[in-house]
């Protein structure tokens, strides 16, 4: 039995680290454990410009030690207007590493997302021109959609036809939820991975409701059935690079979430690693970890690996009911392994 596991340091491809206070208090939730992250940019106003990137940069540079090494990689909003010479420009100078794309409503701060990707042709063609990843929330929004089926429907509706049309176009399905999305990733070609979250490898939908409503456990995408969690946790640990770590770590204040229209997220930053390595022991995968976590994605991206390392080691860790005044995913449960000093 293994007792401790030293990985290459791993990288967070999907985190929102807010801003002002609530930046300042989660940040180095991430950057003690990971070298980089692909921050999301759904702030208000959200980041759609190359100046907004890197003052937001700034601003979170600014929250952590000047002795840091943590890496916050931007990413650029995608709305109806959004312009594609801007976009290069952004990714030329470094400010943007990826697009990101809301469909409007789809989740927190997207009231400015896409109304009709169609629109976005001239967008699409620049960035599989200069090779810039597009990073989705792939659900409809349609209220005429069951939300559990939403993921499923926005594949067939938009992302199938999306590959399709812009064959040489990076594409990452965040955080899926769905065997519908693990199969379609696995069956693209390699220009189409996904990111996959600890609350989506650990949670079905039940615990939406475990003795009552559990605010705390509702994000969006939402929990799914449980032979949907079973078909991602197969992806996760798979030991395929299409698939690769993104904690999709989305902190709220406590009376935001607990609250009549609750916000949707789940804070999983401080223990994440620990959250997803029980995840791989359990499916006796601990070896195809350190690809989940410290490989897969960035090699799809392009960008080098890193050169420290990590180790967990197989010792409980108590999960505090409060880290920074919100409350943790795992909240007062014990975990069996730690992130050593």
């Amino acid at each position: 039995m293994t007792d401790r596991l030293t990985i290459r340091r791993p990288d967070d491809w999907h985190v929102h680290l807010r801003d002002g206070a609530m930046l300042e208090a989660v940040v180095s939730q991430t950057a003690r454990q990971f070298a980089r992250a692909i921050v999301m940019p759904n702030l208000t106003p959200p980041v759609t410009t190359v100046a907004a990137a890197e003052a937001y940069r700034a601003r979170i540079l600014a929250a952590l030690p000047a002795d840091g090494d943590f890496r916050p990689l931007m990413t650029c909003y995608l709305t109806d207007g959004a312009d594609p010479t801007e976009i290069a420009r952004g990714h030329e100078s470094g400010a943007f590493t990826a697009c990101k794309l809301y469909p409007a409503h789809a989740t927190t701060n997207s009231a400015h997302g896409v109304t009709d990707i169609r629109a976005l042709g001239p967008v699409l063609d620049t960035m599989q021109r200069i090779g810039m990843p597009l990073l989705i929330h792939g659900e409809v929004t349609d209220r005429d959609v069951d939300i559990f089926d939403r993921e499923a429907v926005f594949i067939e509706r938009t992302l199938a036809p999306l590959v399709r049309d812009f064959p040489d176009l990076k594409i990452v399905l965040e955080h899926i939820t769905t065997a519908e999305a693990a199969a379609f990733v696995a069956d693209a070609g390699p220009l189409v991975a996904a990111t996959i979250t600890p609350q989506h490898l650990h949670l079905n939908r039940n615990a939406l409701f475990d003795g009552g409503l559990r605010p705390h456990a509702y994000c969006l995408p939402v929990i799914k059935r449980e032979r949907h969690r079973l078909a991602v946790r197969a992806a996760a640990v798979s030991g395929s690079p299409k698939f690769f770590l993104g904690t999709d770590s989305a902190p709220h204040a406590v009376e935001r979430k607990e609250m009549d229209c609750g916000c949707a997220g789940i804070f999983n930053a401080p223990f994440a690693l620990e959250s997803y390595v029980a995840v791989f022991e359990e499916e006796g995968a601990l070896d195809k970890f350190e690809g989940f976590a410290s490989e897969h994605g960035p090699r799809f991206y392009g960008l080098p690996l890193n050169e420290g390392t990590v180790t967990l080691e197989r010792k409980p860790v108590e999960v505090p009911a409060r880290v920074a005044g919100l409350v943790p995913f795992h909240a007062g449960e014990t975990l069996g392994w730690r992130l050593a000093e």
